[in-house]
């Protein structure tokens, strides 16, 4: 069975800095690509960062400059280094990953069950 376990959400104030850890365990033979998705209240789920496994970084007009995705290929694990929060960035992030488990030759993609980040004064 394989999960993504993410950490590192809470509250902080506007212009604070939060970095969320989400680390991805089982029988997992490779994690390709990784990244943050976040959904708002009342919004669709969309995406904020990606990186592949050979470092490639996408990131939403939104979070550009702001925010930096990164990942250690031999843990399995993506950050997200949020930085100059703003109100807007208040949701639920939810760490993704295509991930090919041993045995198996396809990947598929898993979900964690998402943190909370609240920028709030």
């Amino acid at each position: 069975q394989v999960q993504l376990v993410e950490s590192g959400g809470g509250l902080v104030q506007p212009g604070g800095s939060l970095r969320l850890s989400c680390a991805a365990s089982g029988s997992i033979f490779r994690a390709n690509a990784m990244g943050w998705y976040r959904q708002a209240p009342g919004k669709q789920r969309e995406l904020v960062a990606d990186i592949t496994r050979g470092g490639s970084t996408t990131y939403a007009d939104s979070v550009k400059g702001r925010f930096t995705v990164s990942r250690d290929n031999a843990k399995n694990t993506v950050y997200l280094q949020m930085n100059s929060l703003k109100p807007e960035d208040t949701a639920v992030y939810y760490c993704n990953a295509d991930l090919i488990r041993v045995g198996v030759t396809y990947e598929n993609t898993y979900w964690g069950r998402g943190t909370q980040v609240t920028v709030s004064s």
